[in-house]
């Protein structure tokens, strides 16, 4: 029984020292090592920001008269071209208004025929009394009637003049008004909204009433909230570019045209106002689109790159990287770039293709004096 008690022992002993040899240890501890490949991408700093869609130019076409709009030649979607007829508001009380003005003006024109033939034959008068005064024909006195008569006349001719004058000014302002009753679009572009309606009566004593509003959605402006703290990173010429909801990822690019100086503050926030314009050519991007915007304030393009937990900083662009190659792991100090808070750049110490451990799963590396993780 001892002999077999001795040999069942021994069979014991040669199948776990078998089994330790063959059974490789896990190399992580019991946790699986989690891994990633240096590639090459392009990296992006950026500030992100949201903001809203708006026509570049657009114009608030309103009355210069009061009346009830009698017609209306288009509608919201209507494309307009600069000149064309839009809208008529009733125009029966300027039309007997200047038709007034003018037979008034005709009655003093009629006026002034008469006290010019009137100042005629004065100046005729006193041309005879001149001559009969230089025969001793006629007296001092009728001499000066005479003159006194001639000045007079001439004054009623200036009188009659300056009245008429004043009815022409008052003519070509109600020949303008009669015009205003017809509006016609100042711009190109697209009737984007309607604000009166056929029937509605308009009251331009005050205020200018808005009819329409005509947009060239051609180029769209798009104004971005950005906060106090991300300003400063941003100029004129900053590259940016925006999503809208619904795109699907499509991205439409510019660059920053302005920054407007004066903020506004909302829930204690401040926020800047910064502008670009974009082109519209397919005509997807609309009035009032909220969109996402994203600045890019620095940039790296083709360049190899690490997942950021893979790095453990050193100092000023140095950092150590843990790399499996051949099975084993070791440590390897890089020098980094730019980063985009996701991903590292490399600017060397490593390759492409090289698999370096994300935190969270590596080992104690073989640089720090730790054993080897491979039995040999």
């Amino acid at each position: 029984m001892k002999k077999w008690a001795f040999i069942g022992a021994i069979i014991i002993a040669v199948a776990m020292a078998l089994t330790w040899w063959l059974i490789p240890e896990d190399k992580s501890n019991g946790a699986e090592l989690s891994t990633a490949k240096v590639e090459r991408r392009t990296l992006e700093q950026i500030v992100t920001a949201t903001g809203s869609i708006e026509p570049r130019d657009y114009v608030d076409v309103g009355a210069q008269v009061s009346g009830q709009l009698e017609v209306l030649h288009v509608e919201v979607g209507d494309y307009v071209e600069a000149g064309q007829l839009l809208a008529e508001i009733d125009a029966t009380v300027f039309s007997a208004r200047l038709d007034g003005v003018r037979a008034q003006l005709k009655y003093q024109q009629a006026q002034l025929a008469e006290r010019i033939a009137m100042h005629e034959q004065a100046q005729l008068v006193l041309r005879r009394q001149q001559r009969l005064l230089e025969e001793n024909a006629t007296s001092e006195e009728a001499l000066e009637a005479a003159i006194a008569q001639a000045k007079a006349e001439a004054a009623r001719v200036e009188g009659i003049k300056a009245q008429i004058e004043q009815t022409e000014s008052s003519l070509r302002a109600d020949e303008a008004n009669l015009n205003y009753t017809r509006i016609y679009a100042p711009m190109s572009g697209t009737v984007v909204s309607m604000a009166a309606r056929r029937g509605q009566t308009l009251n331009a004593a005050q205020t200018t009433p808005t009819i329409l509003t005509i947009a060239d959605l051609s180029v769209m402006r798009v104004e971005a909230q950005v906060s106090e703290a991300d300003i400063s990173r941003l100029m004129k010429g900053t590259e940016v570019y925006f999503t809208t909801l619904g795109s699907r990822g499509e991205r439409w690019y510019s660059a920053l045209d302005l920054i407007e100086p004066t903020p506004s503050v909302e829930n204690n926030v401040v926020l800047y106002n910064a502008l670009f314009d974009v082109e519209n050519e397919t005509g997807r991007l609309l009035p009032q689109m909220t969109t996402q915007v994203f600045f890019i304030v620095n940039k790296a393009e083709d360049v190899l790159s690490v997942p950021a937990s893979a790095i453990s900083p050193r100092g000023p662009q140095r950092a150590e990287v843990k790399v499996r190659r051949n099975g084993e792991v070791e440590s390897v100090m890089v020098e980094t770039g730019l980063s985009d808070r996701v991903y590292v750049e490399i600017k060397s110490g490593l390759q492409a293709g090289d698999e370096v451990v994300l935190s969270g799963g590596s080992p104690q590396s073989k640089g720090n004096g730790a054993p080897n993780m491979r039995r040999s």
